[in-house]
Parts: C-alpha cells; structure tokens; sequence
C-alpha cells in the first residue's frame, strides 16, 4: 500500500466527510438508518461549484442510488481486496477516486468478454455494494485535495503561496528530497533523472496524471530546480527532462517521479482535519494548456490523478 493511495487518502476523506457531516470517524461510517448513496452524493457535491456536472465520470459504477447506506468506504481503487473487506465491515457505498473496471469510462465493453470484469460486477451485484466515482468533484474542490493532500503529507504547505505553481523549500540536494518523499508519502521507489548531489530550492509540485504537456510547459515557463510528478509517459516529460540537461539548459534540473504499486486499501472517514487553504489553482489556467480532466476546466483544482 504505497504512494498515491496513501497522500490521496486523507484529503479525499475530507471532502467526503463534508457530506457526511456528525457521522462517525472510521472506514465504515455510521449512517442515518434512512439515508440513500443518492442522498449523501448530494450532500457531498452540494457546496461544488457547478455540480452537478452535466459530463462527468463521476457516476455510479454498480447498484443503485435508492439503496439505503449501511457504511461508507473510501477508497482509491475498488480492488477486489477492498470490496471484499467492505463486505465483511457490511458497508454497502464505496466511494472510489479511480475507474473501478481498469478503464476510464468504466465501459464493460473496452474488452469485450473480460473475464476478470465479469467475476468483479458479480461479486458486487451478489453483494448489493454501490460504487460511486469522486474524480472529477474531487478535483473540483477549491482546495484540490490532491494538491492539498501533496502537500500536508510531505510538510511543504508552509511553503507554498497561494495561487502559485512554483514555491521555494529550503536547500536541499535532489537525493534528499527523493528520501523525503518516499519516506513521507510511504512510496517504495522513485524514479528520478538528475544528479543526485545537486542542490534544489525551486519547486513545481504536479502529482497524478497531469500530462506530459503541462509538465513541460511548467518547466518552460518557470524553470525549476526540480519537478516533481506523478504518472509520465515516458517518451514525454521523461525524455524532455533529459534532452534539457544535455543541453545545458538548467543543467541541475531534475525529475522526480512518483511511482506507485498498490493493492488498494480502506480508508478512514474523518473530519475537521487541519484547516482549508485557498488558492491552490488548477495548473491549465496558469500554464494555457488543454485541461486533461473529462469535465471542462474551471480552473479551481490543482491537478488530476
């Protein structure tokens, strides 16, 4: 259980808790006996500006909204692992960030006759278990908890100025930031393309997917000591990051990526954890790129992931 499921999930159980109000603070949320997953879906998208959204993935990926809520899982993928721990806490409504069915519309026909798929849906229907997506509100969130989340987990909100996409630590060299990082998020590896002694300061923060076009356009426009990143395709900002440096342009520039290999896990429910910070921006506005997220960008979240 490592990297994004683990600095994810703490600021993703604070949105929820926004809709789930005095409930109680554990994995399996306790639930007024008459409430449906429709019912807290509102409560938890109400204060989300522009919900709900006319496209969205952020849709129910298994049963129904009528069905009354026995318990409450968050999640950042709905393994096989996590449904069934749901199944034995009787909690009924997992709330995932990431597609349940290993594509991102969740389409049953992306490969047709999917074995695996198959046996997943029948495990859930058997069971009456909701899954429900928190992606697209997620990130919608002025905080974006992702960024929100970056950041408290590896202490650098202290750091950071609002609205800005580059912020100043202190000195440090690029092997120990990467130490920092795993250690502070839980990660196994990182991989990271730079010299290891260099000193780094500048820092351009963009965890999850956020795609090779805003990685380089912020490296273009901000010249950091170091980004920091989540999902790469490597023929991209991989690359880039490489040709930069042989050509001597920053040459102490580095990359460092955050790896992740996780089974998925449950997440606790919780609430009034440390104080909102405005500000934290979506990157497209600031950078003038095309918005990777599904929804149309508002420019109030940091980043997909």
């Amino acid at each position: 259980m490592v990297t994004r499921k683990h600095f994810l999930q703490q600021s993703l159980t604070l949105a929820i808790a926004g809709g789930l109000g005095a409930y109680s603070s554990s994995a399996r949320a306790s639930t007024p006996a008459s409430i449906t997953v429709q019912e807290l879906i509102n409560q938890i998208i109400k204060d989300i500006p522009g919900a709900p959204f006319k496209k969205t993935v952020d849709l129910l990926k298994s049963g129904a909204g009528t069905t009354v809520v026995t318990g409450v899982v968050a999640t950042m993928f709905a393994t096989m692992d996590v449904i069934k721990e749901a199944i034995e806490r009787k909690a009924n409504f997992i709330i995932a960030h990431e597609p349940t069915f290993y594509n991102h519309e969740d389409s049953f026909t992306w490969v047709p006759s999917n074995k695996v798929l198959a046996e997943k849906a029948a495990l859930l229907k058997k069971h009456n278990i909701v899954i429900w997506r928190f992606h697209d509100y997620a990130h919608a969130l002025s905080p974006d908890i992702v960024g929100l989340g970056v950041l408290r987990k590896t202490n650098w909100l202290p750091h950071y100025q609002n609205g800005e996409l580059m912020f100043m630590i202190p000195h440090a060299s690029l092997q120990s930031i990467s130490d920092h990082l795993k250690k502070s998020l839980g990660i196994q590896m990182l991989k990271v393309i730079g010299n290891a002694a260099q000193v780094c300061t500048s820092v351009v923060l963009l965890p999850g997917a956020a795609g090779g076009q805003m990685h380089i356009t912020a490296v273009e426009k901000y010249d950091p000591d170091v980004l920091i990143v989540g999902e790469v395709h490597e023929w991209e900002t991989a690359e880039y990051i490489r040709d930069r440096r042989a050509q001597g342009l920053h040459e102490g520039a580095g990359l460092a990526r955050l790896q992740r290999r996780h089974r998925g896990a449950v997440g606790d429910v919780e609430r009034g954890q440390g104080r909102v910070h405005a500000g934290i921006g979506h990157p497209c506005s600031a950078l003038g790129v095309q918005c990777p997220c599904t929804r149309r960008c508002t420019g109030s979240a940091t980043v997909r992931g």
